[in-house]
C-alpha cells in the first residue's frame, strides 16, 4: 500500500523578491506535481511538490533516495499574499498544539492542511520538510526571512535550546498580536482624515471643472457686476479648466513620487520618520506607539534569555522608526562597554522620564522584562486614548474645513442670484 510522504522542498523554485532594478520582472509559472516513487527497498511513496518543471521534482526526490515512477502536472492555484496576521495566527496555533502535547511536525502539518491560502500551505510544507531533513526549527524559519524576521527566529532558537518552545511561542504570538493591533490603531487614526481630504479634493475639482462653468454661463446673461467672492471662484475655475492636467497631475505625481522614494531611499525614510515625530497632533501618537513596540520587543527578547547586547539588533529593527533605530544602536554600543541600560537610554534623549525610571527599577530589582512589559502596556493604553481623542477632534475639524471649502464655493455662486432677487 502506498505511503504518503512529505512533499519535497520547492524553495529553489520560488525566486527571491526582485530588487529595485528588477521589480517589473514576471515570476515564473508554478505547477503542482503529483508524484509516486520507490525507495531502494521497493517501498512506494506518494506526494506533491510545487515546482517549475519535472526535472526539479526528479532531482529533489533523488536526493531523498526515491526513484520517480509516476509524475502528473497540474497548474498551481494562485494564493493570497501571506500577511503578518497569518504568521501571528500560525504562531498562536502552534503554541496551543505543542502545549497540548502534539508533536511538532504533526502540528505544522495540521495547520498547513487547515489553511485556506495555498501560498501559506506551501510555506509550512517547506518548513516541515526542512525540519524532517534534520534542520533545527530556527534554521528552517531563517530560510524564509520574508516572513520570519530576526526577532522571530532568535526566539525560536532560544525556545529550542531551552526546551521551552511552547512558552516562547505563546509569548511571541502575544507580542505579534499586540504589534498588529498597535499598527491597526495608527492606520485607523490616519485613514479617516486622509480619505475625507481626498474626497474633498475630488469634489472641489468636479465643482471647478463642471459646475461653476455652468453658473458662469448663466451669470454672463445678467449684464451686471458680480460680487467679488463670485469673481474669485470663477477665476479659480477658469484656471482649473485651462490647466486641469497640472492641477490634477502635480498632486497625484508628487504623491506617487514620494511613495516610491519612501520605499527606495533611506534618506527619505529618515526625514519622514523625524517629521512624523514632530507633527502637531499625530507626533505624540507615533512616538508613544514606537516606545510601546520598542519596550515590548526588548522585554520579549530579555525574557527569552537573550543577552541584552544581542537583543538590541532585533529591537532596533522592530522599532519601525529611524530615530529610534539610531538611538538603539547608540544604546547597544554604550551597553557593550559597560554602561547601564538606563544611562545609555537617557543619553539618547528620545525616551520619557517614566520609561527611564521604570527601566532603572527593573535593572536594580532584576525584573527588567516585567517592568518593560508594564511600560509597553501603559503606552499601548496611551495610544488607545490618543486615537480616541484624535478621532473626536479630527471629525469636527474636518467638518469645518469641508464647510468652509465647499460651502464657500456654493455661497459665492449663489450671491449673484440673491442680489438679483433683491433688485426684483
Amino acid at each position: 500500500m502506498a505511503t504518503r510522504a512529505p512533499a519535497a522542498s520547492a524553495r529553489a523554485a520560488v525566486p527571491p523578491r526582485a530588487k529595485a532594478g528588477r521589480a517589473g520582472r514576471k515570476a515564473p509559472t508554478q505547477y503542482i506535481f503529483e508524484w509516486e516513487g520507490k525507495d531502494r527497498k521497493g517501498k512506494t511513496f506518494t506526494g506533491e511538490q510545487r515546482a517549475e518543471n519535472q526535472a526539479e521534482v526528479t532531482a529533489a526526490l533523488r536526493k531523498q533516495g526515491l526513484t520517480v515512477v509516476k509524475l502528473k502536472k497540474r497548474k498551481a492555484a494562485r494564493g493570497k499574499k501571506i500577511t503578518e496576521k497569518d504568521i501571528a495566527y500560525f504562531t498562536r496555533q502552534l503554541s496551543t498544539m505543542l502545549k497540548a502535547g502534539i508533536p511538532l511536525l504533526q502540528s505544522i502539518d495540521i495547520i498547513a492542511r487547515g489553511h485556506a491560502n495555498p501560498n501559506f500551505t506551501q510555506l509550512l510544507s517547506d518548513i516541515r520538510f526542512d525540519i524532517e531533513s534534520g534542520s533545527s526549527m530556527a534554521a528552517a524559519f531563517r530560510r524564509h526571512p520574508r516572513y520570519f524576521d530576526t526577532l522571530y527566529c532568535n526566539l525560536i532558537d532560544a525556545g529550542e535550546q531551552g526546551g521551552i518552545l511552547d512558552s516562547l511561542l505563546e509569548r511571541l504570538s502575544l507580542y505579534m498580536e499586540k504589534t498588529i493591533a498597535l499598527k491597526s490603531q495608527i492606520k485607523s487614526a490616519m485613514i479617516y482624515p486622509i480619505a475625507v481630504l481626498t474626497v474633498a479634493f475630488a469634489v472641489t475639482v468636479i465643482l471647478m471643472l463642471f459646475v461653476i462653468p455652468a453658473f458662469k454661463g448663466v451669470f454672463s446673461s445678467f449684464g451686471a457686476n458680480l460680487p467679488a467672492p463670485t469673481l474669485v471662484v470663477i477665476a479659480i475655475s477658469d484656471f482649473f479648466v485651462a490647466y486641469w492636467y497640472i492641477v490634477i497631475g502635480i498632486p497625484v505625481g508628487a504623491i506617487a513620487f514620494y511613495l516610491r522614494a519612501l520605499k527606495k531611499s533611506e534618506k527619505v525614510q529618515r526625514t519622514t520618520d523625524r517629521m512624523m515625530l514632530k507633527l502637531p497632533i499625530f507626533g505624540s501618537l507615533f512616538r508613544k506607539a514606537v516606545i510601546a513596540r520598542w519596550t515590548r520587543t526588548l522585554a520579549t527578547m530579555f525574557a527569552a534569555g537573550t543577552p541584552l547586547v544581542e537583543s538590541m539588533e532585533s529591537v532596533a529593527g522592530a522599532a519601525g522608526n529611524w530615530v529610534y533605530y539610531d538611538a538603539t544602536r547608540e544604546i547597544e554600543q554604550s551597553v557593550r562597554i559597560g554602561t547601564s541600560l538606563t544611562n545609555a537610554m537617557q543619553a539618547t534623549h528620545v525616551f520619557d522620564n517614566m520609561v527611564l525610571q521604570m527601566t532603572q527599577i527593573g535593572e536594580e530589582s532584576g525584573a527588567l522584562d516585567n517592568m518593560l512589559i508594564k511600560v509597553a502596556e501603559f503606552y499601548e493604553r496611551e495610544v488607545d486614548d490618543a486615537v480616541a481623542a484624535i478621532s473626536s477632534l479630527i471629525e469636527p475639524l474636518i467638518i469645518v474645513v469641508l464647510g468652509v471649502l465647499i460651502g464657500g464655493m456654493v455661497v459665492a455662486m449663489y450671491l449673484p442670484i440673491f442680489k438679483l432677487g433683491q433688485v426684483v
